[in-house]
């Protein structure tokens, strides 16, 4: 099976392959089959220019494309600010209690800067925090915000 893709499988099909997972990944947009691209058409000019084995063909393009993945997600890949459920907004916003907050109750807090587009927003709290009180975000939960004193 090698022999026979050693002789049937030439250095311009390796172009040809790249050139359509570029043009894959010009539809998708998610630059991931990118890498997937250009590591075969590297291979293709490696093979026309060193004429090298198929084995050697499909190791160096495995070998690229992890590189090329594993590049995309370390440096590439946009990180979120946050962990903080469906938000991506930064908790160290502070914000005045406005309405005392039992635990595990809502109360209601004026931040200093908006949060998400409102600068007062329904707030729960583990713990007891009175009127006038200081706060940061610890946690943003859809349309609910658990804070604690500062």
């Amino acid at each position: 099976m090698i022999e026979f893709l050693n002789e049937t499988v030439l250095w311009w099909h390796w172009i040809i392959f790249g050139i359509i997972l570029l043009i894959i990944e010009m539809s998708l947009g998610t630059f991931f089959i990118l890498g997937l691209g250009v590591a075969a058409i590297i291979v293709g000019i490696l093979d026309a220019v060193m004429g090298v084995s198929f084995a050697v063909e499909i190791t160096v393009w495995l070998v690229l494309s992890v590189l090329s993945i594993t590049a995309w997600f370390k440096w590439f890949k946009e990180e979120s600010i946050t962990n903080s459920g469906q938000s991506n907004y930064s908790l160290d916003t502070i914000g005045t209690v406005i309405k005392e907050i039992q635990p595990h109750s809502r109360g209601k807090v004026a931040f200093d800067t908006p949060v998400l587009g409102n600068s007062s927003w329904h707030a729960t709290s583990k713990i007891d925090i009175d009127k006038n009180t200081r706060v940061k975000i610890v946690q943003i939960n859809g349309q609910l915000i658990e804070v604690e004193p500062i």
